[in-house]
This record gives C-alpha cells, structure tokens and sequence, in this order.
C-alpha cells in the first residue's frame, strides 16, 4: 500500500516561497496559521471578529513581505504572532495603553483558562476587554496560546520579567474584577 507523501514542513514551504516565489507555498503557510493568528488576534481586540481578520490580513500581508527577515530561531508561529501583535499594537499608538471599549465583546469568541477561576466566556471577553493592550497580550499568549514565558517575551520583544510582570498584573486585575461581577 502506498503512503501519502509527508506534508512539507514550515521550512520547507518558506524556502519555496523565497526561492521560487512559490505564493502556493505562502498560501499553505497562511492555510496552517491563519486561525491561530485570527484567534489571538481577536482575544486582543476584545471579540472584534471584523477587526480581527482585517489585523490577521495585515499580519500575513506583512509577513509575506518580510519573510526573508525571518531567520528560523523561533517557531514561524512565534514569528508571526510577534508580527499579529505589533500589528496590533500599531493600530493605533495613542490607545497602546488604554483598555478597550467593554461594548466589542461577542459571545463564544474568547477561552482562557486561568487556575483558580471559573470564568464565563462573557465575563472573561469583559475583564480582558478591560486590561492594558501590552497585559492583554501578556496573558492570552501565555494561556490561550500556551508559548512559554520566553516564547512570549520574544513575541512582545521584552525581557522575560517584564513578560511575567505583565501576567501577574493582567490575572490579578482579572481576579479583582470577575469578583465584582454577579
């Protein structure tokens, strides 16, 4: 009986793509990620399902073009979410550290499981619609992305305790916060 052939790994299809200009390749690559970068994406913007995939667009328009600034030490998933976040970020640089309006929240759009809290996905899109874009970030990268503290670090190029600042200071405005609800 034959074997299907092994799908080409990451590498593979980023070496097609600035080789050949393969767009195929970079389609596969987009296929592969595309819902974890719009998840991530929309647990940043508080459930904004529309801004979301206009931000997942830009992430991988941008990573289309930069693809050859990607130098394989991290995972290519890491390397994009790091682009999804500064996408993110530079949407609009007077807001990088205010909250979100808490009314951009959709039910079912946000998971995160937090030790010690049982959270309703509406209260939880609330409370992080509430927290600083960079605590946001921190948080939904660590827990819904499940990336280490140093993956994290470098996709929010910061240092590692900075990172873990931003965790601790996002799960304890979470906590004080899913407390006041009823």
């Amino acid at each position: 009986m034959a074997s299907l052939p092994e799908a080409p790994t990451d590498a593979e299809l980023i070496t097609r793509v600035l080789v050949r200009d393969d767009r195929r390749a970079f389609g596969e690559l987009v296929a592969r990620h595309q819902s974890a970068v719009r998840g991530l994406l929309r647990r940043l913007t508080g459930g904004d399902l529309a801004q979301a995939d206009d931000l997942a667009q830009e992430t991988f328009l941008r990573a289309y073009r930069g693809l050859r600034g990607y130098r394989g030490g991290a995972k290519f998933s890491s390397w994009l979410y790091r682009i999804a976040c500064n996408v993110f970020f530079s949407r609009d640089r007077g807001s990088r550290d205010a909250p979100l309006e808490p009314p951009l929240l959709e039910a079912g759009s946000a998971e995160l499981a937090l030790p010690d809290l049982v959270l309703e996905r509406h209260d939880l899109e609330k409370a992080l619609a509430l927290l600083k874009p960079r605590e946001r970030a921190a948080l939904v990268l660590t827990y819904a992305n499940e990336l280490t503290h140093e993956e994290a670090a470098v996709v929010l190029d910061c240092p590692v305790g900075t990172l873990k600042t931003h965790v601790a200071r996002a799960k304890e405005k979470l906590r004080r916060q899913l407390e006041e609800v009823p």
